[in-house]
């Protein structure tokens, strides 16, 4: 087995309906995942024992982090058996932490589709959801990595029409950690109705992210950020999960790229990705 490489990519929402709260304090989700086709990226190799190697623009926010709390070791783990296997993995972060991008989950996902790859008798796809259910609720949607609608704490997936591949998206964040358990807690519990009904762009058109107002209390800077992308007169500019990263959405190229450095000449200091939807 030589190395091998996958890319974890950026997970959006392309909308995000929260209808209650439930017992066990989680909260009941509609939603539309969809992915860009840039991300993280993961190596694997064979190697006497497990390692982790953490490199790029955000690896260093991991650094401290302990092996049996990561999730790519969480997730070699779960696919083994219980057992860590010998291999060593090298992990290029490019999305940033606390964003509402799934960079986290989409790491594991990636090494679980490494793993599985590598295996004399691969697992099924159900069997790697049932793994990915186990490390968090965005988990099993970036296996595929394609658009998908997200129930239940967003593990209970169902297909839908893909009619929102190939359009040109930029992902901008303020380089600021937003965690998601207090956007959640400061949730309203107002049920503002069911996710619309039909294909990814339709949903895209007509629904919304209601985690947005508790993220912008939370982090203003996401205000500026949504009226500066939706001033490029986008499809769809939209708070992706728990914030703080937004993402506008264009038909075309020229317009993305117009956009892009439009938001990098007057705010240097934010953090952008640009790429198409999968």
């Amino acid at each position: 087995m030589g190395t091998s490489h996958a890319t974890a990519f950026a997970k959006i929402n392309l909308a995000l309906h929260v209808r209650r709260r439930r017992a066990d304090d989680y909260h009941e989700l509609e939603t539309v995942f969809a992915f860009l086709d840039q991300g993280d990226s993961l190596w694997m190799e064979p190697a006497e024992q497990f390692s982790l190697d953490l490199e790029g623009t955000f690896g260093r926010n991991l650094a401290d982090e302990d092996y049996e709390t990561n999730l790519i070791c969480r997730a070699a783990k779960l696919h083994h058996n219980g057992v860590v296997p010998p291999v060593a993995f090298r992990l290029n972060k490019r999305l940033p932490i606390a964003a509402g991008l799934g960079g986290g989950s989409a790491d594991a996902a990636a090494a679980l589709r490494l793993l599985n790859d590598k295996c004399e008798v691969p697992l099924s796809t159900d069997e790697l959801h049932a793994i990915a259910a186990q490390l968090g609720a965005d988990v099993p949607a970036c296996i595929d990595s394609l658009p998908v609608v997200g129930r239940g704490t967003g593990t209970l997936l169902e297909p839908i029409e893909n009619d929102v591949s190939g359009l040109h998206c930029l992902l901008v964040n303020p380089n600021i950690a937003v965690a998601t358990g207090p956007v959640f807690k400061a949730w309203d519990g107002v049920d503002r109705g069911p996710m619309p009904e039909g294909s990814a762009r339709s949903i895209l058109l007509e629904g919304r992210n209601d985690l947005e107002p508790m993220a912008l209390k939370i982090c203003p800077q996401i205000g500026i950020i949504l009226h500066e992308l939706r001033g490029a007169n986008p499809l769809v500019a939209r708070m992706s999960g728990s914030g703080a990263t937004c993402f506008a959405l264009f038909d075309d190229a020229e317009a993305l790229q117009h956009s892009a450095a439009e938001v990098a000449s007057r705010h240097p200091d934010w953090w952008t990705m640009t790429g198409r939807l999968r």
